[in-house]
């Protein structure tokens, strides 16, 4: 070597990172292929890897104090519960009798009582409402006296607090035709409100709402909430004497003059909302004991604090007798797989504890069976975006509050039995309410973010955003593996070795650009198509008289109207005329800038609503993976490509929305019940709670979805 030669400069050495990024993409197929098989069996361990539930808050102390609740106050509901059947007997109209009669016996405890009127807000569907808070909606006009409701509220002020805080009670009933469950419920509220008009060591103010649910349960508590915390300065309680006579008769309290200084003509308040109950018992009798569900997802798959669910089924179990249950889809449990599935996983754990005693792993097969239904079940609901009670109102408020739905084991035919259910009943709540009134600040120390598998069980997002990781880790590792194959320099540079070697560089970068930009732009249509699609059904709904399954057609032809004139414009001559010259590799570029876009939305998804973004990825990841052009895939005719054309029919037929539906509600409840203008109605109650899941549908799954199916029907 030459003195004046220096030596090259050493290679840098890449970062491990680097490197094994690198490994993945060049090895994405298996990559993907073990990640989403991990993500299934991940979930399908939810069960498995699921804790027992504990009171995280120390000032809760379930159970440490004696219930007070007496015979007395029990005999005392029980005679309110008979004034109130009675009342089932007298003609129509009378309804207003009945609000006059918890007034009174409110009023007779010494509480502060009023009365709201209110009428319920239109349920529809409008754009830039969607984003705003409940209380923007549009209120209806020209409302008859009939269409109003009244609620009852009664307030108890703590002789140890300071008015910053309270405990709400509700109690949804009918004014019109109240049910026996519906009495005993305000039973049971009755019990506990006039227990805590007594004690000395409430700290936290009391209110009893007594909701008017004949215009619906959540429409009721919304409007009372409402105007509990953004009040609107108007005269709806205060109902012209002419124009509504029955409904002025609720203010005249002359017969009750004793009372009358309780009763006021406004809307009271107390404090800061700490918790709130639901408290329902439901017409229908249990074979062996009283049972309680517990319903707790309110609207965007938001949950109370865990907290809250765990205290009521320590007091229910452990002090009342109460057999809890949450709900689940009894559907799988007959499933024959989930049964082997419990087995296998019983039998692992078997062999795990005789290897090494200290390993926790499997449990019985039946228990795994129960706790996949109800699994499945807090998934599904969440999912929905959708309240399964009255509760979900507290929750647009950020308050913690759950339904207790209680179905008693028998009838109710003697005197003793109703006293016997209604004094435990109302322990169960005194129970509740002395621990909540234990909290110096709102519920923070549990979960919020949760999954439950059985009332004493559940999972927490540290374990099962493990299976959502795992299913959508391969698509950037996919888009990126696709994206590399599809713009590999070395096919372009073997057919031009004799000529323009110089320009071939430049020429083929530029190639590339465009290509990415002609993806992107297809992507963004389509997406902006799916934003069309969100949009239909707010004109839609503005033509009157027309059924749900007539509005859904409606949806469906000019959703295919606008999906196939976007079509031909993307694959008109104009549009072709300067991608003519890209190579066969376009379709790939395509299906990544596709694939990045539905790891994008799902990842977004999921810090709204987990239980939408796992389904979500379950229906839509395999298919984003396995998208092919059905011409390449009849041209090989190998196994491989035939089974991977029949994986993408099945699931290109499955990942349609409507079809989707139609399938799970048909598995659930059966093909029989499933109605076409079912999908309509369960769209309609998406946009009426403003579902996050509504939008993933309209602006994720389905464009995603046509881009999948134009990907398969892709010409090459």
């Amino acid at each position: 070597m030459a003195e004046n030669e220096t030596p090259p400069p050493p290679k840098s050495k890449q970062r491990p990172i680097v490197r094994l990024g690198i490994f993945l993409i060049s090895h994405s197929f298996l990559f993907s292929v073990v990640c989403c098989a991990a993500g299934v069996v991940a979930l399908l361990l939810l069960p498995i890897l699921a804790k027992n539930t504990y009171i995280s808050e120390n000032a809760l102390m379930p159970g440490s104090a004696h219930p007070m609740l007496s015979n007395q106050e029990a005999s005392e509901a029980n005679i309110f519960v008979k004034d109130l059947i009675s009342i089932k007997s007298k003609p129509p109209g009378a309804g207003i009798e009945s609000q006059r009669l918890i007034a009174q016996y409110m009023s007779n405890l010494g509480a502060e009582v009023t009365f709201q009127k209110f009428h319920p807000q239109m349920v529809q569907f409008h754009p830039l409402h969607f984003f705003s808070s409940p209380n923007s909606r549009k209120i209806e006009q020209n409302i008859s006296c009939s269409s109003y409701g009244t609620n009852t509220v009664g307030i108890i002020r703590a002789p140890r607090g300071d008015g910053k805080e309270a405990i709400v009670l509700v109690t949804p009933y009918n004014s019109d035709k109240i049910t026996q469950g519906e009495a005993l419920s305000l039973g049971i509220a009755y019990s506990v409100f006039s227990l805590l008009t007594q004690v000395t060591w409430l700290a936290k103010d009391v209110i009893w709402l007594v909701s008017d649910s004949q215009h619906g349960e959540q429409a009721a508590v919304s409007a009372w909430l409402r105007d509990y915390h953004m009040p609107v300065f108007t005269n709806l309680h205060k109902i012209n004497s002419e124009m509504c006579p029955v409904s002025s008769y609720l203010y005249e309290m002359n017969d009750y003059s004793n009372t009358e200084k309780n009763i006021y003509d406004g809307f009271k308040r107390a404090g800061t909302m700490a918790a709130a109950l639901v408290i329902k018992v439901v017409d229908k009798s249990e074979k062996y004991e009283d049972s309680l569900g517990i319903n707790a997802e309110a609207s965007n798959g938001q949950m109370p604090n865990l907290d809250l669910i765990n205290i009521v089924n320590y007091l229910a179990v452990h002090r009342q007798g109460f057999r809890v249950k949450v709900e689940k889809l009894w559907s799988l449990l007959d499933s024959k797989l989930l049964k082997i599935l419990g087995e296998l996983f019983e039998s692992v754990g078997k062999v795990a504890r005789s290897l090494n005693p200290q390993w926790k792993f499997g449990i019985p097969a039946s228990d795994y069976v129960e706790g996949i239904a109800t699994l499945a079940s807090s998934l599904y609901n969440q999912a929905l975006g959708v309240p399964t009670g009255p509760h979900g109102a507290f929750r647009d408020y950020q308050v913690d509050a759950i339904t207790l739905e209680i179905a008693p084991r028998a009838s109710f035919e003697s005197m003793s039995r109703r006293n016997d259910f209604l004094l435990r009943g109302g322990r169960l709540i005194e129970g509740v309410v002395c621990s909540v009134n234990n909290l110096l600040e709102k519920f923070h120390q549990s979960f919020f973010l949760y999954l439950l598998t059985s009332p004493s069980k559940f999972v927490s997002v540290g374990v099962y955003m493990i299976a959502f990781a795992l299913l959508v880790a391969p698509l950037p590792m996919v888009a990126a593996s696709l994206y590399a194959d599809a713009t590999d320099l070395k096919s372009t540079q073997r057919k031009d070795k004799s000529t323009h070697a110089a320009d071939t560089d430049e020429s083929s970068i530029a190639l590339r650009s465009w290509k990415w930009v002609h993806a992107a732009k297809k992507v963004f249509l389509v997406h902006l198509w799916g934003l069309v699609v969100s949009l239909l059904p707010y004109f839609i709904c503005q033509i009157p008289n027309y059924s749900p399954t007539n509005r859904f057609i409606i949806w469906f032809l000019f959703s295919m109207l606008s999906f196939l004139i976007m079509y031909t414009l993307l694959a008109s001559p104009f549009s072709r005329a300067k991608v003519s010259q890209v190579h066969v590799g376009e379709w790939a570029i395509l299906k990544s800038v596709t694939i990045s876009t539905v790891f994008i939305g799902l990842c977004l998804m999921s810090v709204v609503n987990f239980s939408t973004a796992e389904i979500g990825g379950l229906l839509l990841v395999p298919p984003c993976l396995l998208a092919h052009p059905i011409q390449l895939d009849t041209r090989l005719r190998s196994l491989r490509t035939l089974s991977r054309l029949g994986c993408n029919l099945v699931f290109g037929l499955i990942g349609f929305p409507p079809i989707t539906f139609v399938l799970l509600k048909g598995a659930f409840v059966g093909f029989d019940r499933v109605n076409v203008g079912d999908f309509w109605y369960w769209v309609e109650s998406l946009w009426a709670w403003s579902s996050a899941t509504y939008l993933y549908i309209g602006m994720v799954h389905l464009p995603c979805w046509a881009l999948c199916i134009h990907i398969m029907f892709h010409r090459c």
